[in-house]
C-alpha cells in the first residue's frame, strides 16, 4: 500500500474529487502509526526546505514564509516636499504598519528604486500563536486525529498524549466520476485521467480550537499545520479589521487603504514560478503552481479532467467551486451536443425527401410573388424558385427532430441544474465550507466610507458605519430608471437595424444576380452590425452598472455583488436576446397583405424570407452567439497581456537584475474576479436552451468554446494574474437563480418556436387533413393577392382568401398551435418536477458522511471525563449484547435534531 504524508502522518490515499480518479469508494479505515512508520516525518521537513531556493518565499531568516504582500510606492522628486495629502497618507500608512505589528504579525520592508519611484515592498508574517487565535475565530476547520470507536480501540491512553503520534480517520472520495465509471464499464481506456501529484489528502475536519490542539492531526508541527489558503485568509482578516485612523470615521481596512492610494497593491505570493528550471526534476517535487500549470493549465492538458482538490487548494474554494462548475457544465453539454449533431444530421439524410422545398425548386415560374416593398421605390415581383436554395436549406432546421430536441434540452437542462446542486453539495462538504455563510459578514469599504452615520451592530454589539435603509430606496428607484432608459436605448438600436435591414434589402433585390441572395445578405450584415451594437453597449453598461450600485450603498459585498448581477444580466438579456426574440416572434407576424400592409416609419413591417423565419433565426444566433465568443476568447487572450505589459512600462523595475518573488508577481496584473466568467456562461446557456429549437448545432459551438475557456482562464489564473486571496464560498450564488430561470423560460420559448415559427405544425395538420405526403403544400401556403391592389396578380405566404379573409385552416391551426404550447410546456414541467422529486439535492451516502463527521468532532473535542464515561458506557452496552456503533450513531442524530 502507497503511503501519503501530511504532517508526518501516514494515511491512504484518497480519490482527487472530480479529477482524475477512477478508483472505486473505500470503506472508511482507520490507520495506526507504528515507531517504525515515524521515520517518514522528515521528508516533510525536506520537502518544505527544497523550496527555499526559489526566491522570495521566505523573510531574510530563511525560515519564516512570506504570507502577504504590501506595496506601496513614493516619488523620488518630491519625496523631500510632501503635499499635505501625501503626508496624511503617509501617516496612514505608518499607523496601519505598526497597527499590524500590534496584531502579532511580522513585518520585513524591502525598497526597490527604479527612474521615478521609491518601491516599497512590506513582507508580512503571522506567527503560530496568531494563526491559531484568528483561525478559531474564523471557524477554519483543520483535521481530526479521530477517537477510537471500538473497544479494542479504547486501549489508547485516555487522555491523548500531544506528543505521541496515534491515528486519523480519511473519508472516501465524495463522489465518483461518472465518466470514468461509463469508460471503465465499456472497457474502454481513459484518455482523460492522468496522475497529479501531491494530491491534497482528505479528513473528517470540525472547526478549529485551540484549547483542543492535540486533537488535530499535525499539531505538533506549526509551519504546515495551516493551508495557505487558510495563512492568507486570516492575513487578510486581519488586514481588513487593522484601523489606520480614527474609528469612528470607519478609517479601517486595507481595502480602504487601497482606495486611497496609501499602498498601491496587495497580494500573497505565487508559490514560485510556473515554469520548471528543469525537465528532470521528479513530479513529487513541483510547487502547487507548477502542478497545476503542468497538469492543467497548459493547452496540452484541453481533454484532461481537472484537478480540483489542487484548485481549491491554491486558489480557495470559490475559484474552486467555479471551475468545477465550468467543468461539469462542460462535461454535460457533450451529450447535448451529440445528439444536436445527430440531429442536424438527420436533416441531411431526410434533405432530399423534402417534398416542399422540391416544388419550390421544380415551380420555375410558376409562383409569381408579391414584391417585398413598394412598388413606387423601386421593389419587383419575382419568383417563388429564385429561392430554391435557401428554401432547401431551412430544412436542415425546421424539420421534425428539431420538435424532439426542444424536448430534450428542456430535460437536460433540469437535469444538469439537479445533479449540479448533488455534486455542489458533495464538493461544498468535501472542502469544509457547507453553511459557512451564516457569519456574519463586515461592511463593505467602500460602505464604511460613505457611510454618513454610526449605528451599533445587533448582532456583535459593535458600532459600525450606517446607511439609513429609506434613504437607498429612492437611488435604487433611480438605478431601476436608469436599466429602463438603457434598455429603451437597445430598443431603439434594434429598430434601426430593422430599417437598416429594409433599406438595404431594397438595392439588393433591384439588382437581378443579387435578388435570390438579398435576404440573405441584409439578414448577415444586419446581425453583424446588430453584434458590434451589442458588445459596444454591454461594456457601457456594465461601468454603469457598477457606478449605479456603488452609488446605492449596500452594506455587505454580497448584497453588493447580488444587485450588481441583477442589473447586469437583465440589461445583458434584453441586449443580446431582444434581436433574436424579435425574429423569432414578431418579425413577419403582422405583415399585413396586398392592399393592407402594416407600415412602421412609413416602411411596411419585415416579412420572413422565403426560407421561413426559423432558417433566419438560426443565421441570427449563429452569428451573435459565435461572433461573441471568438471576441471574448480574443480579448482574454489579448487584453492581460496588453494589462501587464502597461503594468510592466509602469513599474520599471530593473529587468537586468533577478527579481525576487514579490517583484515577479508584483509585475503581474491583478485578479479581476469571476463576475465576467460566470455572465458569459451563463449568457451562453441561455443561447442554447433559449433558441436551441432554432439552431441544433449551439450546443456543439458551446463545447468547442468551453475547452477553450477552460484553458484560457486556468492560464490566466496561474500564469498572468496575482494570486487572489482565497475567498469561501459554497455554490455559485446567484447565479444559480438565473440559471433555473433559464431553464424554465426555455420551455417556453421552445414551445412558442415550434407552434408559431416553424412549419412543423402547418405540415402537420396538412398531412392528416390533405395529403400525407405533402404534395401540394407549396401551392397550399400561398396566398392570391386581392384584385386592384397591385399591378399584377402576385402571390404571397399566409393563409388568406383572395379578399383577403384568413381561411378556415388558419384559425383551426392557430388552435392547434395555442393547444400545442399548453400541452408542450404542462408535459414538459410536469416531467421536470417529477426529475427534480426523483433526483435528491444531497445523496445519500453525503447525509450519512455529514452525520458520521458531526459525530467524530463531538466525539474528539469531548473532554476526558466524557471520553471514559463513553468508554464505560461501551462495556455495558456490549454486554447487553448492543451494537457499540448504533449508540453513538443515534446520540449524534439527537444531538443535531
Amino acid at each position: 500500500m502507497e503511503r501519503n504524508k501530511l504532517n508526518g502522518v501516514n494515511t491512504v490515499p484518497l480519490d482527487d474529487y472530480g479529477s482524475t480518479s477512477n478508483t472505486k469508494q473505500k470503506d472508511d479505515q482507520i490507520h495506526i502509526m507504528t515507531e517504525d512508520q515515524l521515520d517518514v516525518v522528515d521528508e516533510q521537513t525536506i520537502r518544505v526546505h527544497l523550496r527555499k531556493d526559489d526566491r522570495g518565499l521566505y523573510f531574510n531568516d530563511g525560515k519564516r514564509k512570506i504570507d502577504f504582500i504590501l506595496v506601496f510606492d513614493e516619488q523620488i522628486e518630491t519625496k523631500k516636499s510632501a503635499s499635505a495629502s501625501e503626508e496624511k497618507i503617509k501617516r496612514w500608512r505608518q499607523k496601519f504598519l505598526k497597527n499590524l505589528e500590534k496584531a502579532g504579525l511580522n513585518t520585513e520592508q524591502e525598497v526597490v528604486e527604479n527612474e521615478k519611484k521609491l518601491i516599497t515592498f512590506v513582507k508580512l508574517h503571522a506567527p503560530w500563536d496568531v494563526c491559531c487565535a484568528y483561525a478559531e475565530n474564523l471557524s477554519i476547520r483543520a483535521p481530526l486525529q479521530v477517537v477510537p470507536d471500538s473497544k479494542d480501540d479504547y486501549q489508547v491512553p485516555v487522555p491523548l498524549d500531544p506528543h505521541s503520534v496515534y491515528f486519523c480517520e480519511a473519508h472516501p472520495n465524495p463522489t465518483s466520476n461518472w465518466s470514468s465509471k461509463l469508460l471503465e464499464t465499456l472497457h474502454i481506456p481513459n484518455a482523460l485521467e492522468q496522475a497529479v501529484p501531491n494530491t491534497p489528502l482528505d479528513y473528517y475536519t470540525c472547526q478549529f480550537k485551540t484549547s483542543k490542539l492535540e486533537r488535530f492531526l499535525g499539531s505538533d508541527n506549526p509551519d504546515t499545520f495551516f493551508e495557505d489558503i487558510h495563512r492568507h485568509r486570516i492575513l487578510w482578516e486581519i488586514l481588513s479589521t487593522t484601523s489606520y485612523g480614527k474609528k469612528k470615521r470607519a478609517e479601517i481596512g486595507i481595502e480602504r487603504l487601497l482606495d486611497e492610494k496609501a499602498f498601491v497593491a496587495a497580494f500573497p505570493l505565487h508559490d514560485g514560478s510556473y515554469k520548471c528550471k528543469s525537465d528532470d526534476i521528479s513530479p513529487e517535487k513541483l510547487n502547487k503552481r507548477q502542478v497545476l500549470y503542468k497538469y492543467w493549465a497548459r493547452w496540452g492538458c484541453w481533454y484532461k479532467y481537472q484537478p480540483l482538490d489542487h484548485i481549491r487548494e491554491y486558489f480557495g474554494e470559490k475559484i474552486g467551486i467555479y471551475f468545477a462548475w465550468l467543468g461539469f457544465y462542460t462535461a454535460w453539454l457533450l451529450p447535448a451536443s451529440i445528439v444536436g449533431v445527430l440531429v442536424f444530421l438527420y436533416g441531411l439524410i431526410t434533405f432530399n425527401d423534402n417534398i416542399p422545398a422540391q416544388e419550390v425548386c421544380d415551380s420555375g415560374q410558376q409562383y409569381k410573388m408579391c414584391p417585398v416593398c413598394d412598388e413606387d421605390i423601386g421593389c419587383e415581383y419575382w419568383f417563388l424558385s429564385d429561392v430554391c436554395f435557401f428554401v432547401r436549406l431551412s430544412y436542415l432546421f425546421d424539420h421534425p427532430g428539431t420538435v424532439f430536441y426542444s424536448v430534450f434540452v428542456s430535460f437536460w437542462a433540469v437535469t444538469f441544474l439537479e445533479y449540479w446542486k448533488r455534486k455542489n453539495a458533495s464538493l461544498a462538504h468535501h472542502w469544509d465550507c457547507l453553511n459557512f455563510e451564516e457569519e456574519e459578514e463586515r461592511p463593505r469599504p467602500e460602505y464604511a466610507a460613505r457611510a454618513p452615520d454610526l449605528k451599533e451592530n445587533p448582532i456583535t454589539g459593535i458600532n459600525e458605519p450606517y446607511f439609513d435603509p429609506s434613504k437607498r430606496i429612492p437611488r435604487i428607484l433611480s438605478g431601476i430608471a436608469a436599466i429602463v432608459i438603457m434598455i429603451c436605448l437597445v430598443i431603439i438600436f434594434i429598430i434601426a437595424v430593422i430599417m437598416y435591414r429594409v433599406l438595404i434589402s431594397i438595392p439588393l433585390f433591384e439588382n437581378a444576380h443579387l435578388r435570390s441572395r438579398a435576404s440573405t445578405i441584409a439578414s448577415m450584415t444586419a446581425a453583424i452590425v446588430n453584434l458590434i451594437i451589442i458588445m459596444t453597449l454591454g461594456k457601457v453598461y456594465e461601468k454603469l452598472a457598477l457606478k449605479l450600485t456603488q452609488w446605492e450603498m449596500h452594506r455587505t459585498q454580497t448584497e453588493f455583488e447580488d444587485q450588481l448581477t441583477f442589473k447586469v444580466f437583465i440589461f445583458q438579456f434584453v441586449n443580446f436576446y431582444s434581436s433574436i426574440i424579435y425574429v423569432a416572434f414578431f418579425k413577419g407576424k403582422f405583415v399585413g397583405y396586398p392592399g393592407h400592409y402594416n407600415r412602421f416609419f412609413g416602411l411596411r413591417s419585415e416579412e420572413c424570407n422565403n426560407g421561413g423565419c426559423l432558417i433566419e433565426l438560426a443565421q441570427q444566433l449563429g452569428v451573435i452567439m459565435i461572433g461573441k465568443q471568438i471576441i471574448n476568447n480574443a480579448q482574454e487572450v489579448i487584453i492581460p497581456k496588453l494589462k501587464g505589459f502597461w503594468h510592466r512600462c509602469q513599474t520599471r523595475l530593473d529587468q537586468k537584475v533577478g527579481h525576487s518573488r514579490w517583484e515577479d508577481d508584483f509585475e503581474l496584473i491583478e485578479n479581476e474576479g469571476l463576475f465576467q466568467e460566470y455572465l458569459e456562461m451563463i449568457l451562453q446557456f441561455g443561447f442554447i436552451t433559449i433558441f436551441v429549437a432554432a439552431f441544433p448545432l449551439a450546443p456543439l459551438f458551446a463545447l468547442l468554446n468551453n475547452w477553450v475557456e477552460i484553458r484560457l482562464d486556468a492560464h490566466k489564473f496561474v500564469c498572468e494574474t496575482r494570486r487572489p486571496v482565497a475567498e469561501r464560498a459554497q455554490d455559485i450564488g446567484v447565479w444559480f437563480t438565473i440559471l433555473e430561470a433559464l431553464a424554465q423560460l426555455a420551455v417556453i420559448s421552445n414551445a412558442f418556436l415550434i407552434a408559431f415559427t416553424s412549419e412543423f405544425l402547418p405540415r402537420l395538420i396538412y398531412q392528416y387533413q390533405y395529403q400525407w405526403t405533402l404534395h401540394g403544400y407549396t401551392n397550399f401556403t400561398l396566398a392570391v393577392s386581392p384584385e386592384n391592389t397591385l399591378n399584377q396578380t402576385c402571390r404571397y405566404r399566409d393563409f388568406r382568401e383572395p379578399d383577403g379573409n384568413h381561411t378556415m385552416f388558419y384559425w383551426k391551426l392557430l388552435a392547434v398551435r395555442l393547444a400545442f404550447v399548453i400541452v408542450f410546456e404542462h408535459v414538459v414541467f410536469g416531467i421536470c418536477k417529477m426529475i427534480d422529486i426523483m433526483v435528491p439535492d444531497i445523496p445519500e451516502a453525503l447525509e450519512q458522511k455529514i452525520k458520521r463527521e458531526r459525530y467524530l468532532a463531538k466525539q474528539a473535542l469531548a473532554d476526558t471525563d466524557t471520553i471514559l464515561m463513553m468508554a464505560r458506557r461501551n462495556e455495558g452496552d456490549e454486554e447487553d449484547n448492543i451494537d457499540f456503533n448504533a449508540a453513538p450513531s443515534s446520540q449524534s442524530k439527537a444531538s443535531n435534531a
